[in-house]
């Protein structure tokens, strides 16, 4: 009578099956990653065209391309490049650095919440501009400087505060939601205190506006993102193994302290450039590393989908304040927003179901 016996196993064909589905969902993000910003870049353009052809003095799509390539008389290029061109490259650089710098924060703290502006350093940057203008007198540049340093400044107390013998998420997230009610106190009573015109002149700070971001500001936040781009790519290597846990990314060699603190100070120097010229965007930060987790859908940070879905939705939501409605203009930080805040209270009811569950 004939024996059977099951066919060998050929020694590592386990761990090819595995190298080769692993290989398979590479693949399928990066495709899922290639179509996100082709659909990302061609939104920006989309929005970059309105935005140029409308306004006071509208300029066809064909008259538009034909100034961009230097054919067009003085007054189209005062309109294109002047004053329409500079302000869509500020609302692409001004969302690329808060949806980078949101990516960051919610993967090294490993919390959907945790955002720059709510943890209060968008609101620290604020106060130091709104101190410079409306308490020591100051205009210009230097309000910028002084913007950049209150960034900076709550960004070290919020860290010197929540250490304790390592960087401890919830505690840093719960530390940055209190000074970031601080800062906001502070602001509304040196706004209180000032002069009617002298408020108006702070309200840019408060709010968020791309309107007037041009010249040497314009160059500083250009130099700005793409170091913060330059540093992100560099130092985020192990972010993907910090959210497994501390354990597992000391196991692989990572010191995770100094990580964390280099990725969230490159972090706070995204926030702390975007907000010296444009002031605080709310809700950007917030919502775009969650849309772009959503569209790459591979478990990463998804820092490269964030700059994009950063720099899409400001443009979008600044193309929107201009020109939604009839003689009606709204900062971008007005509609972000009106964006942002139904999404944070459903994304404070979808963790509180999760936590139940």
């Amino acid at each position: 009578m004939a024996m059977t016996t099951d066919a060998p196993t050929r020694p590592g064909a386990a761990v090819d099956d595995a190298r080769r589905a692993v290989a398979s969902v590479r693949r399928r993000s990066r495709r899922r990653l290639v179509v996100a910003l082709g659909v990302g870049g061609a939104l920006a353009l989309v929005f970059a065209v309105i935005a140029l052809s409308s306004g006071a003095a509208s300029l066809a799509p064909d008259r538009v391309l034909a100034t961009l390539l230097g054919q067009g008389d003085r007054t189209e290029q005062l309109v294109v490049f002047t004053l329409r061109l500079p302000r869509i490259l500020a609302a692409l650089f001004v969302g690329a650095a808060f949806g980078l710098a949101g990516a960051i924060f919610q993967a090294v703290l490993r919390n959907p919440l945790a955002s720059p502006d709510i943890l209060g350093v968008s609101t620290g940057a604020s106060l130091g501009a709104v101190w410079a203008l409306l308490g020591l007198g100051l205009t210009g540049a230097v309000v910028s400087g002084f913007a950049l340093a209150g960034g900076l400044a709550v960004a070290a107390i919020i860290w010197a505060t929540a250490w304790r013998r390592g960087l401890h998420g919830i505690r840093f997230v719960l530390v940055g939601v209190g000074l970031a009610y601080v800062c906001a106190s502070l602001i509304a009573w040196l706004l209180a205190r000032a002069e009617i015109r002298q408020a108006q002149s702070a309200l840019l700070w408060t709010v968020g506006s791309v309107s007037d971001v041009r010249g040497d500001a314009l160059v500083l936040l250009i130099i700005g993102v793409l170091v913060g781009c330059l540093l992100t790519a560099v130092f985020a290597q192990g972010l993907s193994v910090l959210g497994l846990g501390d354990d597992h990314a000391i196991s692989l060699g990572i010191r995770t302290n100094l990580r964390r603190g280099i990725l969230l100070l490159v972090a706070v120097l995204l926030i702390a450039v975007a907000t010296s010229v444009a002031g605080p965007i709310a809700f950007v930060a917030l919502i775009a590393p969650a849309i772009a987790r959503r569209l790459v859908d591979d478990g990463s940070a998804a820092l490269t989908a964030s700059v994009m879905t950063g720099a899409v939705l400001t443009l979008g939501a600044d193309v929107l304040g201009q020109f939604a409605l009839p003689q009606f203009t709204a900062p971008v930080g007005i509609v972000t927003g009106l964006i942002g805040a139904p999404y944070l209270l459903w994304l404070l009811a979808r963790t509180e179901r999760k936590s139940r569950a």
